[in-house]
């Protein structure tokens, strides 16, 4: 038996790649149709292979995370496109991405995208808001376009990461994959979307050389509900307030209606952005009012 990592998946096909570099086409055995399982993109798997285009997986190893859409697995780093106009900029979706990467043990990275774009009022308003990110997140603005420096800085700090770019429709996901791997050639803007509706897409996923790292080469996390996130372990996923945590009167604070509470007194002096602290507030609420879930 062989260890190896599927790099690509095709109509029941898996493109498993060694770490010496060899290639192998493989097929999932039956077995994990009558266990629910099915191999995804980013597996690290045990497969047995006579020749290169006739393998079969035999075990899945245990995963770090999963996505939905795009099918993937082990997933170590996330560049979240952000439109800081066009759409306009959304504090709260963009809480609600940085959250669930942080429940899902995917780190982020920050593009502010069409920052050219702002008159010189909205530039600062959102240069603030920028600077207080920086504070606990990799963060990069520009164009798009992306400025190629910006892009050569951006990969110059990951190294050997499984990465996927997510964001808001009309950020410019698409544009950044294209300049990160320009091969792709993906659509991009609203006549691709046009287009696209109703035809027939062959579902493939797959993950592509760059620099040493493996780029996803479509958009992912087209989801962020909070699902599957407890009251309790939410203000662990703000950096900005676990920091702070130390400083509550109470141990396993919620940061609501505690008394002498760290966090609520930093929102007040301004050290914390209100925005970030009204967004947690509203997931809060969303995750105490959510009904049960029974499986």
């Amino acid at each position: 038996m062989t260890k190896g990592q599927i790099r690509q998946s095709l109509s029941g096909y898996y493109d498993v790649v060694t770490e010496d570099g060899a290639e192998y086409r493989t097929r999932a055995r039956g077995n994990f149709r009558k266990k629910k399982q099915t191999p995804l993109v980013g597996d690290f798997v045990e497969f047995k292979a006579d020749k290169v285009d006739e393998g079969y997986i035999l075990e899945i190893y245990p995963r770090k995370n999963q996505l939905i859409r795009p099918p993937m697995a082990n997933i170590d780093t996330a560049i979240v496109v952000t439109a800081c106009v066009e759409p306009d900029f959304s504090s709260n979706l963009l809480d609600r991405q940085l959250v669930m990467l942080e429940a899902n043990q995917v780190s982020p990275v920050l593009y502010f995208s069409k920052f050219d774009l702002l008159d010189e009022t909205k530039a600062k308003k959102i240069t603030e808001i920028v600077e207080y990110y920086r504070q606990f997140y990799p963060v990069y603005l520009g164009g798009l376009p992306a400025d190629q420096n910006v892009l050569t800085e951006m990969l110059a700090n990951l190294h050997q990461q499984v990465i996927v770019v997510m964001g808001q429709t009309g950020a410019g996901k698409s544009t950044l994959l294209n300049q990160l791997k320009p091969n792709l050639n993906l659509a991009t803007g609203e006549i691709s979307k046009a287009l696209s509706r109703g035809r027939h897409t062959t579902r493939k996923v797959s993950l592509l050389p760059i620099g040493d790292n493996l780029l996803a080469d479509t958009p992912g996390f087209s989801s962020f509900e909070l699902l599957d996130i407890d009251k309790e372990s939410l203000p662990l996923l703000f950096p900005d307030f676990t920091v702070l945590q130390a400083g509550c009167k109470f141990r396993g604070c919620l940061h609501i209606n505690e008394p002498k509470c760290a966090v609520k007194e930093a929102v007040l002096s301004e050290k914390i952005l209100p925005s970030r602290y009204d967004n947690y507030k509203h997931f809060y609420e969303a995750i105490i009012n959510q009904k049960p879930k029974y499986r």
